[in-house]
């Protein structure tokens, strides 16, 4: 019932989203169009739907249709479902770091302006950058902490990466489908040995989001080949112990998420790498 009523409103805003186009073009261009160039009006229209109405009136549904569930995906600064959570890794931040570094993965740099207009410069000029910045993504009411990255073809259009949110070993109870473990919001002090809540997915190019047409990279739809292809490197470098295989939380079953598909769960492992 609840994948129905998001199919429906999606499928509502698209609606609204073209009637307000055609509206626009119809009795608002017509008397604008001598001071107006149309295709700077419809750059006009297009920004306002995908960055200002759209993320607001989806956000809204999702905070009704998503209340207190237990979370399986993060949430981009606009609250839309971004990327599915689907790794999580037990250890120190220099053990994380290390067991990356072992497998040829570069640490993101922070973003920011400098960042920002460096990775625009690289995507036209498909020029390298190793350490290009990622968009920020939300879990347990913040950003990430932390995220990696492997270019594929020395490429910043294509790249393998994962975003990584840190969370105390204290709230950590008997399996990792407890709301009690997903819902706490506390960020666990520096240098602890902690849970590191991951999200990865594979970026392949550039396209449009599916809920609002913003500007963003392209992915690999199947998360649960990205999230295999992460532990298998991990594994590969011998920095990892066992891997376990939970279901993100209750209620959840495996379905699209945004243009992603996910069979729900979570690979854990604990990092054995010494640092």
């Amino acid at each position: 019932m609840v994948r129905l009523v998001n199919r429906l409103v999606r499928r509502t805003l698209v609606l609204g989203l073209g009637i307000l186009t055609v509206w626009l073009i119809v009795f608002v261009f017509q008397l604008t169009d001598s001071r107006l160039p149309t295709v700077l009006a419809l750059a006009v229209t297009y920004a306002i739907a995908a960055y200002i109405l759209l993320p607001r009136i989806v956000r809204i549904g999702l905070k009704i249709l998503r209340r207190k569930h237990v979370p399986r995906f993060t949430i981009t600064g606009d609250g839309l479902p971004g990327d599915p959570v689907n790794l999580v890794l037990t250890g120190t931040l220099p053990q994380l770091r290390a067991a990356f570094e072992i497998g040829g993965w570069a640490q993101a740099d922070r973003l920011g302006i400098a960042s920002s207009l460096r990775m625009i410069s690289a995507f036209v000029f498909n020029s390298p950058y190793s350490t290009a910045p990622f968009s920020t993504l939300f879990l347990f009411g913040r950003g990430q902490d932390i995220g990696f990255q492997k270019a594929i073809d020395d490429s910043p259009r294509k790249r393998h990466h994962v975003r990584f949110w840190a969370l105390s070993l204290t709230y950590a109870e008997s399996n990792l489908g407890n709301p009690s473990f997903w819902l706490n919001t506390d960020r666990p002090p520096e240098g602890a040995c902690v849970h590191w809540i991951g999200a990865g997915t594979k970026d392949t190019g550039i396209s449009l989001t599916r809920l609002t047409f913003q500007i963003t990279h392209a992915t690999d739809s199947d998360t649960n080949v990205e999230r295999d292809y992460i532990v298998s490197e991990l594994r590969n470098s011998g920095v990892i112990d066992e891997i376990k295989l939970y279901k993100a939380g209750q209620q959840l079953p495996g379905e699209h998420v945004n243009h992603y598909i996910t069979d729900g769960e979570v690979a854990a492992a604990t990092l054995t790498v010494k640092v």
